[in-house]
């Protein structure tokens, strides 16, 4: 049986999808023939050769991942796809889906499941029963629509040693061709709190690990073809240290000529371990500011100081390494003067608003904290109808900033930036 994978990103060049990549590797050893296909900014395809792609491989079940962002370039490929064969299977996972309301099936009759588990078992699950013959049975991991009933499938829990997962890179899934910067992941999850972030929902507050023999091991795979930078994706890179200064000691021990970009949080880091990591080829690190005003760090449950952010932050240029913040507007609580506090702030600490450091308007994500509790946090969506399937998202004003003022801190924000914001984090 033969299964399509589709990255849907048409807001910028090609990156590598690591987690379909997974997804593929852990198909790919239970028998099952994967393709992984990735439409960016750069793809050049027509609605001709793209079903000329998929009449090809024929595949029998087409995964997609979702975003916010992305969720309407699915659906309407989604039904593209139906509309060159109403026998494949259409199944959709990833942060946009994890938590999205189940009633939103309903208005999606192009999407055949919804996956709720880790993305590696919910599609073997939907893949297995497929290829059994029994698309509409017993399928863990998933929701999905038997006639007029949704069906709530069992929750699968993941692997607790990452290793069990077969490495995407080490089986050859990946064509690095089309990219300059290759993404790894050492650890998954995050077990902080913070109440704007999907994350820690989605992995139930815990961080898993790779051991740094199958991490190293991966990284010489990727030199060997060709490519030494690695954007490693993990939400909180340095969550233990003795670990990361292992990992560390081993790049430099083996002199792996690599160039790395790394996030952590600003209490997982000291000097010594941002003086290893310029040795070991880290060109930037990423930190989490969010927002300036100690007030609303509170009120996000973020439990960083501006202090240990400000050490971090001159650690790191201490050593020529360069800094991106992440940061945020709109928030609880936020005036408009505390907004404009965290654009000085950044300004003022000599960080390039460009790429990653151009702050963005907080987005209310399916799952989060503070999406199931918004009035409660002063939140007030925008009187618009949405479809269950897309949540309020940057589509609300706040008691304390209205939505002309978000607007204003946005162009301001872009005025500012040196790529007139070009780039976004999701």
């Amino acid at each position: 049986m033969k299964v399509l994978l589709v990255e849907v990103n048409p807001f910028s060049p090609p990156t590598l999808p690591i987690s379909l990549g997974y997804i593929a590797a852990f198909l790919k050893k239970h028998g099952f023939q994967t393709k992984i296909l990735t439409i960016s900014e750069q793809t050049e395809y027509s609605l001709n050769s793209l079903s000329n792609f998929i009449r090809d491989f024929s595949p029998q079940l087409v995964g997609f991942s979702v975003f916010q962002r992305n969720i309407l370039y699915v659906l309407g490929l989604a039904s593209f796809v139906k509309s060159l064969n109403p026998e494949i299977k259409v199944a959709l996972g990833g942060p946009q889906i994890t938590f999205m309301p189940s009633e939103a099936l309903k208005q999606m009759p192009m999407v055949d499941y919804l996956c709720r588990s880790e993305g590696e078992f919910a599609l073997l699950s939907i893949a297995q029963a497929i290829a059994g013959g029994n698309p509409e049975n017993g399928i863990r991991g998933t929701t999905y629509r038997v006639g007029e009933e949704i069906v709530e499938g069992e929750p699968i829990e993941g692997f607790e040693d990452l290793d069990e997962y077969p490495s995407p890179h080490l089986m050859d899934v990946f064509d690095y061709t089309s990219v300059e910067e290759v993404i790894m992941l050492s650890s998954r999850g995050c077990p902080y709190n913070c109440i704007f972030c999907y994350t820690p929902q989605a992995f139930n507050h815990k961080i898993r690990f790779h051991s740094i023999e199958r991490v190293i091991e991966e990284i010489k795979w990727v030199i060997k073809k060709g490519k030494n930078c690695f954007w490693f994706a993990d939400p909180n890179f340095s969550f233990r240290g003795e670990r990361v200064h292992q990992l560390l000691d081993e790049i430099i021990r083996q002199e792996l000529k690599v160039s790395m970009w790394l996030e952590t949080r600003v209490d997982l880091i000291n000097e010594d371990m941002i003086k290893k990591m310029k040795r070991a080829g880290v060109h930037t690190i990423a930190y989490g500011l969010e927002s300036a005003s100690k007030r609303i760090l509170k009120i996000i449950k973020k439990k960083t100081s501006l202090e240990q952010l400000e050490r971090a932050i001159s650690f790191a240029q201490k050593y020529d390494i360069e800094v991106e913040l992440f940061s945020l507007f709109g928030l609880p609580g936020e005036t408009f003067a505390e907004a404009v506090q965290t654009l000085e702030f950044v300004k003022s600490h000599g960080i390039k608003i460009q790429g990653n450091s151009n702050a963005q308007q907080m987005q209310l994500y399916f799952g989060t904290p503070l999406t199931r509790n918004y009035a409660q946090y002063g939140i007030k969506p925008l009187p618009e109808k949405r479809p269950a399937y897309i949540s309020i998202g940057d589509r609300y004003e706040t008691e304390t900033m209205s939505r002309e003022e978000i607007e204003k801190i946005k162009m301001l924000w872009r005025k500012h930036s040196l790529d007139k914001g070009r780039r976004l984090v999701s």
